[in-house]
């Protein structure tokens, strides 16, 4: 099976102080994934990340998302590049120590997007890395933009093209929430699954992002995946806590510790 599984911003970065990665959080979840992998030989995964307190505080500064026009608008594009970019490599240096073939494939290089949609993008790097067993990574990153000149492209929104492309069976995206809660941010009330047809009901309560997050909250990432869900026949997407121990291998195996979207 193909699985997407998304490391949140707020999970491997601590987003309410610029650029401070969560160094032991990383580790823990590269060796859940590598167990993960060895276990079922059958398991294709695509890991994509979140930018945190990297790549958000940049984005905040320059207001990248809205568009990018002018010298010192494309200076701050190339400055949350960066940003992101030595994210993605911590990322990539925990996987790595916990023994895991990963190749980063760097969005920009090769995704164009029209009004912060993608237009194109060749996935034939990616498609070669899963046929030789490897494990791509991906994250939110700045895209050239047709309409905008540049813009900013969440996981979820790389997730939803890719879904579309290459049919993953489940999509993980692990935060630290425990899932979405009914009341956020008293967080009283879990929901243990939301489908198209329950959501209008629940989408008052559910909130917007702890921290910086340029890209959207948790409702933003909800009506994502729930569109996306209602347009992909058998599509799960599991939104739980990587912060709990052994929950990521749990999510890997097949389990729901968290709230799952379905039709």
């Amino acid at each position: 099976m193909l699985v997407f599984l998304k490391l949140g911003g707020s999970l491997i970065t601590d987003k309410k102080r610029p650029y401070t990665p969560r160094m032991e959080v990383l580790d823990d979840l590269a060796t859940q994934v590598a167990v993960a992998l060895q276990d079922d030989p059958d398991l294709q995964l695509v890991l994509g990340h979140g930018s945190g307190s990297f790549g958000h505080a940049a984005a905040s500064q320059h207001g990248t998302l809205r568009g990018v026009a002018g010298f010192e608008a494309w200076r701050g594009f190339t400055e949350v590049w960066y940003q992101a970019a030595a994210l993605d490599r911590l990322v990539v240096d925990a996987l790595r120590r916990a023994g895991l073939a990963t190749i980063a494939l760097a969005p920009v290089a090769a995704v164009i997007a029209r009004d912060n949609q993608v237009a194109s993008w060749d996935l034939r790097p990616l498609q070669a890395a899963l046929t030789n067993r490897l494990l791509p990574v991906i994250y939110g990153d700045v895209i050239f933009d047709q309409a905008r000149g540049g813009t900013i492209l969440s996981t979820e929104d790389l997730f939803v093209h890719l879904t579309r492309h290459l049919h993953p069976g489940r999509i993980l995206l692990a935060g630290q929430e425990i899932g979405v809660w009914e009341n956020f941010p008293n967080r009283q009330r879990l929901v243990a699954e939301i489908t198209p047809g329950t959501f209008a009901q629940q989408a008052p309560g559910l909130g917007a992002a702890a921290g910086m997050d340029v890209t959207g909250g948790m409702e933003s990432k909800v009506r994502k995946m729930l569109a996306l869900v209602e347009e992909i026949p058998n599509l799960q997407v599991l939104i739980f806590s990587g912060d709990t121990p052994g929950t990521l291998l749990r999510a890997m195996r097949g389990e729901n510790p968290g709230t799952l979207l379905h039709r």
